[in-house]
């Protein structure tokens, strides 16, 4: 009977115990954290349809929420919600934050929601702060991509405790991705909706495989970071209070780096049909073909092949 009765106690404990990454962490109750967000996306890194006007390459605002593991922002090979299906296509929060918030109110998954201001440029930097605590120990954010159809960077449910300790700093290259509502190829596409719709996939130099996507590299083994984020522990000072924390500017904070050049190679279209034998009746004439620039290239890509070719004929129609 004591033997049952101990069982029992046991069990009854570990059942009231969160379930996920986050159970194991014994650090203190709370945290506070520099999340700093560096946007990579330059001409010389992006070459392919870079857009630079109506509108150029930019950041949306970033939004973000900590976390334990009983709720999701976003995951890959999973579908968007419809908060971020909004903000990934529109730049629309409500939504998501509605989301956010009855999340919370339901499963009480939720510690807190932070947001940076969007960065005018697609070099440039954007910071804010954001408290984690020992049973919400996961931070999810999403930054969209403007101009883009659906296309946005971000984390999902990164775990900021290890065991009895936080963090002390980290970076993570980022990538972008897709996230299955809207089926535009480029920056600039129309908007044109998934139908049915797809799950949340990365981007890649080489997927989607269509030489129309403008993140498709095929002589590149991985593309370029994107973008950055950098997170770093505040410490506390004598009174208990964070240490003042000095804001990077979000706007004309232009990131050099150039270690990220991609090579474009020229692109041609098709040769068009052969023009008339132009030439004296009895003599050898000639005729030519033409074919235009698709894409210009950059960073020392293939140069442009020859864009009209000529061959000789006997002249038609001689009187």
């Amino acid at each position: 009977k004591v033997t049952w009765t101990l069982l029992i106690t046991i069990l009854g404990y570990a059942s009231s115990l969160p379930v996920g990454d986050d159970s194991i962490c014994t650090a203190e109750e709370l945290a506070k954290y520099s999340i700093i967000f560096t946007g990579k996306w330059s001409q010389t890194a992006f070459p392919k349809q870079y857009p630079l006007y109506r509108p150029p390459a930019q950041w949306s605002s970033m939004l973000g929420v900590t976390h334990s593991s009983d709720y999701s922002m976003w995951k890959k090979n999973e579908y968007a919600s419809n908060g971020v299906r909004d903000f990934a296509e529109k730049g629309e929060a409500w939504v998501l934050m509605k989301e956010i918030e009855e999340a919370g109110e339901k499963i009480q998954s939720v510690h807190g929601i932070f947001s940076a201001p969007a960065i005018s440029s697609g070099t440039g930097q954007t910071s804010t702060e954001l408290e984690v605590h020992s049973r919400h120990p996961l931070v999810s954010f999403v930054v969209r991509i403007v101009p883009s159809p659906d296309w946005f960077v971000g984390i999902d449910s990164l775990n900021l405790c290890k065991g009895d300790h936080w963090m002390e700093e980290l970076s993570i290259d980022l990538f972008p991705y897709d996230a299955g509502t809207d089926s535009g190829f480029t920056f600039s596409s129309p908007n044109f909706a998934t139908i049915p719709q797809d799950t949340v996939k990365e981007i890649t130099c080489s997927s989607p495989s269509h030489p129309a996507n403008s993140f498709y590299y095929p002589k590149l083994k991985i593309l370029p970071p994107i973008a950055q984020v950098t997170m770093v522990k505040l410490k506390k000072n004598q009174l208990g209070l964070p240490v003042p924390h000095l804001n990077l500017p979000a706007k004309s904070n232009e990131i050099v780096d150039s270690l990220s050049e991609t090579p474009l190679d020229c692109e041609v279209s098709q040769w068009s049909s052969w023009g008339l034998c132009r030439g004296s009746c009895g003599k050898t004439g000639s005729k030519i073909r033409t074919r235009f620039v698709l894409l210009q290239p950059a960073n020392n890509g293939t140069p442009c092949p020859n864009l009209d070719e000529e061959t000789g004929c006997e002249p038609d129609n001689c009187v």
